[in-house]
């Protein structure tokens, strides 16, 4: 699996050779690929007015284009608003709340990334084919994918220290502009025009695969709402800036916090078992729930849920 950004051909349709060359030697004789392109094929297109583009099949012969578009902007981030305003109107009755749910389209957005992950591992698994995945700048829906993709194909990122570090170099090496991108949240009365909740969707999707595959998983619900508190408002400096560049100065790393002894079992999933198989997700909307845990969980004690992993975890160590 590859990741990049798009290619710059511009509206005279430039080629560079170099790339070619590199896409090349990825795939041998009679091998194909797929390049799955984050925007849509109009979106595509226009980008080429401001020098940016696609891939031509002429001068990527053994490539396949496919379209899979992906929200990463500010209607992402007007969704997760209108999400959040629902989730916290208490003086709405159920059908109103459904109605509301629905607009905000936010299990859209779940189930767009989800599905768009696993045709990227559909196409490693199944095809045995390689798989570029981009969309304009490669640091923003092109990371939902490729994270998600490993997720779903990877057993060693689905424990603790795999998904720490598939964290570490598809998100925070990767160049996702955290701080331009988590600036304010849902809360703020500020509509920062860059701000967009990318990495929120990510931790979404994982919990979604952790709900449909709870044995598969080494971490549990408390570390996914650990990392979002952290990449909106953090003591560690994991999550700061906008790139490796800007993150130089000396900080404390949120990974060796979590991974302090104490720390560490607060994180774990009791029912962890091992699989080495790929976890195939369901996008169904029936399969596709909204995350209570984070989006309910300052008008929702989780004091029954914490009671009850406890049970489980004190059980097991019986056992």
């Amino acid at each position: 699996m590859l990741r990049s950004s798009q290619p710059l051909t511009g509206p005279n349709r430039k080629r560079c050779r170099e790339d070619e060359m590199l896409l090349g030697t990825v795939l041998d004789e009679g091998e194909r690929g797929f390049i799955i392109d984050t925007r849509s094929a109009q979106a595509a297109k226009q980008a080429r007015m401001t020098g940016g583009g696609t891939e031509p099949k002429s001068s990527y012969p053994q490539w396949k284009r496919l379209h899979w578009p992906l929200e990463r902007g500010r209607p992402l981030q007007e969704s997760f608003i209108k999400l959040v305003e629902a989730c916290n109107d208490a003086s709405i009755n159920m059908d109103r709340w459904l109605s509301r749910l629905e607009s905000s389209r936010w299990l859209s957005h779940v189930k767009a990334a989800l599905s768009t992950a696993c045709l990227a591992a559909q196409c490693m698994d199944r095809e045995e084919a390689s798989v570029l995945v981009h969309g304009a700048e490669g640091t923003d829906t092109t990371l939902l994918v490729t994270a998600l993709a490993q997720v779903i194909l990877d057993p060693s990122c689905r424990t603790l220290g795999g998904f720490q570090g598939l964290l570490e170099r598809e998100w925070i090496e990767a160049g996702h502009p955290f701080h331009l991108r988590c600036a304010r949240s849902a809360y703020s009365h500020a509509r920062l025009k860059q701000e967009a909740p990318l990495f929120l969707l990510f931790l979404d999707c994982v919990w979604q695969l952790s709900r449909q595959f709870p044995f598969s998983l080494e971490f549990s619900e408390r570390l996914l709402l650990t990392l979002f508190d952290n990449a909106y408002a953090s003591a560690y400096g994991t999550f700061l800036c906008n790139n490796e560049k800007e993150r130089r100065e000396s900080t404390h790393s949120l990974w060796a916090w979590l991974n302090q002894p104490g720390e560490k079992t607060k994180y774990l999933n009791p029912l962890y078992s091992h699989n080495a198989l790929v976890i195939w997700p369901s996008v169904e909307p029936q399969s596709i729930q909204l995350w209570q845990g984070l989006f309910f969980r300052w008008i929702r004690s989780p004091q029954y849920l914490d009671e009850a992993w406890a049970e489980i975890q004190r059980l097991l160590e019986g056992n």
